[in-house]
């Protein structure tokens, strides 16, 4: 009885051993299967971040990266179609990727089901021309909590649509955000597997994985995008800034009893701004200084055929105003709407000791004179009527521009400026304004044309403060010596 005993219990400790010899084998090849399924979903993804960084590199536009995506989205998930939806900015979500016979978000209308060329066409048509507010449907909900979904048995869910089309039956969906920093730029939908089966836990991480690359890739493109656009902005305000220094004097040109001296701050690569000097004659000198409305290469192009323009018709007025009024004339056609010019022109007779200008709406000149009562020195603003150059029509400007004839004799200085001198603020963000330009000139009339515009920067300088540049400076004075 004790053999029989010894036999059954060694029976049963082989049972014992043999069964947990197979459990762990078992457990060993389930392993495997895992080990070896999470490998080949790596590889899968490992091989769509490289057909997404080829896609980068080629520099796609947005809707043939998104066809990229939804293609390679089939190849690595083994799924019959794919659509990506785009989140608009007015919020609603929009097919702009498909491929497959994927299924319309919303039935499709009698009306449009009569117009059926190529099914696959037709259903890209329907996809793209559709939209629908977040929330609504499957694509909608991921849209609005950002978390993917997987539906593995679509037919009883009740927010997939159901098709008179068997062709465009739904079984198992995959739906993930595509999105960057919590920014959701998309949701990538896979639809029906290959095989017939339902998609699986498996499948749904690795739809995941697909669409976080597909978020990174979108905003690798977008960030490429955004630097080509910026490097053509550089070089369009570096060839705007280098016609602009084209177009000012390299050197005064020189009359007798007159001292010039001309500063041109910009306080950006494009300025606004222009000033030219040149000479009308022995004794006399033709002074401008203007003030573009616009930035960049349009308002650069726009100074150089107004400086060009200038030139060719001073020389043929002794009035200023007549040279305004053919200037705004010349430049009427070529000027687009919201553009203009103010500009001030004085035509100085250093021989006659006369000063004559007019102004386009620019900012009031600035004169300083001997006052011959009390022997000082007595600065005075100069207003003349006038309308910028291309904001009217030629009759109506030529009705209101003037000419203004002041007598300029030795030791007198006429100081031209644009606004964004009177207009630098200071800490406070108050404006240096003219009541303090005009001090500054009575602290500093007595220099040369260098001097007094060396004294009023630095008045300025020390009224902002260390606020910097606001806007540009354009300072040119004329002494008379």
């Amino acid at each position: 009885m004790a053999m029989m005993y010894l036999l059954l219990g060694g029976f049963l400790g082989a049972a014992v051993v043999y069964a947990f010899y197979w459990r762990a084998q078992r457990e060993a090849a389930r392993l495997e299967e895992e080990r070896q399924a999470l490998m080949e979903e790596r590889q899968i993804v490992l091989d769509y971040m490289h057909t997404m960084v080829d896609a980068v590199g080629e520099r796609l536009p947005r809707e043939e990266l998104f066809q990229r995506i939804v293609h390679a989205a089939i190849l690595s998930t083994g799924a019959l179609s794919a659509c990506i939806f785009e989140k608009g900015e007015d919020g609603m979500m929009r097919g702009v990727a498909v491929e497959g016979l994927f299924p319309p978000h919303r039935p499709i209308p009698d009306t449009q089901r009569m117009k059926m060329g190529t099914r696959a066409k037709f259903i890209e048509q329907v996809l793209k021309s559709e939209s629908f507010p977040v929330g609504e449907g499957v694509v909608g909900r991921v849209a609005a909590t950002g978390r993917g979904e997987l539906v593995p048995r679509a037919a009883e869910d009740p927010r997939i649509v159901k098709h008179d089309d068997q062709a465009l039956t739904v079984r198992s969906v995959i739906a993930a955000p595509i999105m960057v920093r919590k920014h959701l730029i998309g949701v990538l939908c896979v639809c029906n597997a290959a095989d017939g089966l339902s998609f699986t836990p498996t499948d749904y991480s690795l739809v995941e994985a697909l669409a976080e690359q597909a978020g990174l890739a979108v905003h690798n493109t977008d960030f490429l995008q955004l630097q080509v656009e910026k490097q053509r902005l550089d070089l369009d305000l570096a060839l705007a800034s280098d016609v602009q220094q084209m177009l000012l004097p390299r050197s005064m040109p020189q009359a007798a009893g007159l001292d010039l001296d001309a500063r041109y701050l910009a306080a950006q690569k494009v300025s606004g701004d222009l000033y030219d000097v040149f000479k009308l004659g022995p004794d006399r000198l033709g002074v401008a200084v203007a003030d573009v409305a616009g930035k960049g290469m349009s308002a650069s192009l726009l100074m150089a055929i107004c400086r060009t323009t200038l030139r060719q018709v001073a020389p043929q007025h002794a009035s200023p105003a007549r040279v305004l009024a053919e200037l705004n004339r010349a430049l009427a056609g070529d000027m687009r709407a919201g553009m203009y010019i103010t500009m001030i022109y004085a035509v100085i007779d250093a021989g006659q000791n006369l000063l004559t200008l007019a102004r386009a709406g620019h900012e009031l000149a600035l004169l300083s004179r001997r006052d011959l009562e009390t022997g000082g020195f007595v600065s005075e603003y100069v207003g003349s009527e006038g309308m910028p150059v291309g904001l009217v029509d030629a009759e109506l400007f030529e009705s209101v521009i003037e000419d203004k004839v002041l007598a300029f004799p030795p030791g007198s200085t006429l100081v031209l400026y644009t606004d964004g001198l009177t207009e630098a603020p200071n800490a406070e963000e108050k404006e240096f304004g003219g009541a303090r330009l005009a001090d500054a000139l009575r602290m500093v009339h007595a220099g040369s044309a260098r001097e007094i515009n060396d004294g009023i920067l630095e008045a300025v300088a020390k009224f902002g403060g260390g606020t910097g540049l606001r806007d540009d400076y354009t300072l040119l004075t004329v002494k008379r010596g």
